[in-house]
């Protein structure tokens, strides 16, 4: 990779770890579940105008709206809301690979290496030491929304890699559209319309420009770079800078809302994200043997390629 090529994936990756902190001072605006609505309101507006018609089913466009937008991050929102700490929460929300891999075996038939499974076994161990760190400082109900956020993570990105979006920035704009109406009924239900206005009502340029930053930032330009770099490199090569997401996620939260990072929160890290980067590796068809990069959080996966045929294109599987 390029230089610039090295600093656009760094980029990335801590505009995703940053916006876990961002959506902590967002909460602090908007109700969880009408903070997320609005999210993929600005998100999919007016985006949804440039980058053309859909180029996948609708099943898999509602389908992938209904369980990333409203459950995954519909849960993280509330779990945060409810004491996750921003930090931990970019941290433990990685589990996800581990449950991509899972829901992979079962439903994709991929196959279930030694090497995968001991990625999963360290990773597991990284969120065993974050519960016991998160069980002497905040709700453990918070800690397991989260934990549910990221389940709801796996099945999406299982559901996506059926779908095989061929843009995956098309895609992404396209699943924004669908969480808008269900999450906004759901705030209405459970979050009540005075709430909801309120927060509406006092919204200030701190509030307009969080929204801002989870909808363009983190959607349409963390997905369109991304995206970018994965049609010009190949996957394994993109994919391990998003195990920078936590490192950031973490960081930020020290720094800008003074969150403390515990010796046994760094284990928890240093576990985990081993653990997600063995979990994410795979063995390519026809690639003698080599192994690739696969799985979550901004982890592709390349397509093999047709003899005769242009250079394959990977997809992404991330969200933010």
């Amino acid at each position: 990779m390029r230089p610039t090529h090295i600093s656009l994936a760094v980029l990335v990756a801590a505009v995703w770890g940053v916006n876990f902190t961002v959506i902590e001072v967002g909460l602090d605006h908007f109700p969880p579940l009408l903070f997320s609505a609005l999210r993929f309101l600005v998100a999919a507006l007016p985006a949804v105008f440039f980058v053309g018609r859909p180029k996948v089913a609708w099943k898999w466009i509602v389908t992938v709206g209904l369980v990333l937008g409203v459950a995954k991050f519909g849960l993280l929102f509330i779990g945060m809301d409810a004491g996750m700490p921003a930090g931990l929460s970019s941290l433990v929300i990685q589990i996800q690979a581990v449950f991509t891999a899972l829901f992979a075996i079962a439903f994709l038939g991929e196959r279930l290496t030694r090497v995968r499974l001991l990625g999963m076994a360290v990773a597991l161990c990284g969120v065993g030491l974050a519960a016991v760190d998160e069980g002497t400082a905040g709700p453990v109900g918070a800690f397991a929304l989260v934990m549910v956020a990221a389940a709801c993570w796996g099945v999406s990105n299982v559901l996506t890699r059926k779908a095989s979006p061929p843009d995956p920035l098309n895609f992404m704009v396209w699943v924004s559209t669908v969480p808008v109406l269900p999450l906004l009924g759901l705030s209405l239900l459970t979050e009540g319309p005075s709430r909801d206005l309120d927060a509406l009502r006092a919204l200030d340029w701190q509030g307009a420009s969080v929204v801002v930053y989870v909808a363009w930032i983190t959607t349409v330009f963390g997905f369109g770079a991304w995206g970018w770099l994965l049609h010009r490199h190949p996957a394994s090569t993109v994919a391990p800078f998003s195990l920078l997401v936590p490192v950031f996620g973490m960081s930020s939260a020290a720094l800008f809302l003074g969150e403390t990072i515990s010796p046994l929160r760094w284990g928890a890290a240093a576990l985990l994200v081993g653990g997600v980067g063995l979990t994410s590796v795979v063995r390519r068809p026809g690639a003698g043997g080599k192994p690739g990069v696969a799985g979550e959080s901004g982890v592709g996966e390349a397509k093999p390629r047709a003899r005769g045929a242009s250079p394959s294109r990977a997809r992404a599987d991330v969200s933010s």
